[in-house]
């Protein structure tokens, strides 16, 4: 492949569905800056439970491409966004990925902002300097229903249909009486995507994830979904019931594909992502979900999280890309803002489930981003049994670079 840009939209405009992507999609700085500036730029992003800011004052700082973004409980209350980067010379206002201030100060000339963004003292800047001009520059954030996403967009698209269409699932899963309970930070040497089309199946998970695969169903529905969109009676009955008991359930689906939900019963008698099918927080449950044996309610939104929420704990996920060929996922097991370690939940039974699973794609997207990157590999078809949503979300990917490829559409005409 050329070095240059402009040949993106050719491989675009060849791209197979159903078929892996060709090699530069996986490989090349070009594609991977592309994917910044036309998707991650430009969509919601999923940031972290809200519940991570317990107090005023306190902030976490992400990293997204070149963006480095705090976010941080104001004195009102409020959780608002800035991009971290001082009014005066631009140094980072805040180094630390997380933790609690009573002002935002950038350590280099002690500019000080109030945690609304609003700059309050500048030294020496003259007497004709404005400060409300030089304020932190937001970045747009909502909350929906406990969970925060941002957007590094000048005019994003509008959140409000997917706030509206997660608001009542997620609901019943009470995430703003949730607290951290854990989280882990993994880089995997592979590209974004194929840490995405790894989550998007189930097809390798008998053979790699034997704790995983106790509870997690093996039924490709639930990891997928039917080539013509149907739905079994088995798994309409569970969402029925689940609904007749509180708690959204039927599939529901964007019309572009960002975005799924679905609460999918587990495996057998599992009641949980545990070794032993036993709730991990069954003492002091996250949520108001009445059935034991609702299974997980597995949400999507692309390009940043996964998540699974369960009767008695909730775990999110978030997918950042740091190069072509490396990517950040960051886990966090949320349970009840009351419930006490060592009491009301034993942390390794809460978490060796998906600790253990994390590490298993880790080692299978690195050996995929390794196989990859041999002048050998070629495009290979996706099972449609099995693999029905790695075609879902690789469709996702490419329609939402089409606008890349409409000029040579244009051109053919």
């Amino acid at each position: 492949m050329s070095a240059s840009i402009p040949a993106l939209p050719d491989l675009l405009a060849r791209r197979r569905s159903g078929y892996s992507l060709e090699q530069p999609f996986y490989t090349s700085q070009e594609i991977y800056e592309a994917d910044l500036e036309n998707i991650y730029y430009r969509d919601w992003l999923y940031a972290f439970p809200a519940c991570q800011l317990t107090r005023t004052g306190s902030y976490v700082t992400m990293k997204v491409g070149a963006y480095s973004v705090i976010i941080v409980r104001g004195r009102d209350g409020e959780i608002r966004a800035f991009h971290n980067a001082c009014r005066h010379r631009g140094s980072l206002v805040c180094k630390s990925r997380e933790g609690q201030v009573a002002k935002l100060v950038c350590p280099y000339h002690q500019w000080t902002y109030e945690l609304d963004g609003k700059l309050i003292w500048a030294n020496d800047m003259g007497a004709d300097f404005d400060a409300t001009r030089w304020g932190l520059k937001p970045v747009h954030l909502r909350d929906v229903e406990g969970l925060l996403y941002i957007s590094l967009a000048e005019n994003p698209d509008d959140f409000a249909p997917f706030a509206r269409d997660a608001a009542p699932y997620l609901a019943v899963h009470d995430l703003r009486d949730a607290k951290v309970a854990y989280t882990t930070t993994t880089v995997e040497k592979g590209n974004w995507k194929l840490v995405w089309e790894n989550n998007r199946e189930c097809y390798h998970c008998a053979s790699n994830h034997p704790a995983l695969s106790q509870s997690f169903s093996s039924d490709p529905e639930v990891a997928g979904a039917s080539a013509d969109g149907s739905i079994s009676p088995k798994l309409q009955g569970h969402f029925d019931r689940c609904a007749a008991a509180g708690a959204p359930s039927q599939w529901l689906m964007s019309a572009d594909g960002q975005y799924r939900l679905a609460r999918m019963p587990l495996e057998g008698k599992f009641l949980s992502y545990t070794k032993d099918g036993v709730p991990a927080a069954a003492r002091k449950p996250l949520g108001r979900v009445a059935l034991a044996d609702a299974g997980s309610l597995l949400k999507f939104h692309y390009p940043s999280t996964w998540n699974h929420f369960l009767p008695d704990h909730s775990i999110t996920f978030r997918v950042m890309p740091l190069s072509a060929t490396e990517t950040e996922l960051t886990t966090t097991w949320l349970v009840h803002k009351d419930a006490v370690e060592g009491v009301d939940y034993d942390l390794k039974h809460l978490t060796e489930v998906w600790i253990e699973t994390n590490d298993e794609d880790r080692v299978i997207v690195e050996a995929t981003q390794e196989g990859i990157a041999s002048p050998a590999y070629s495009p290979g078809p996706y099972s449609p049994v099995q693999e029905s949503g790695v075609t879902q979300f690789v469709d996702w990917y490419a329609n939402s670079l089409d606008h890349l490829v409409a000029p040579l559409r244009v051109a053919a005409e």
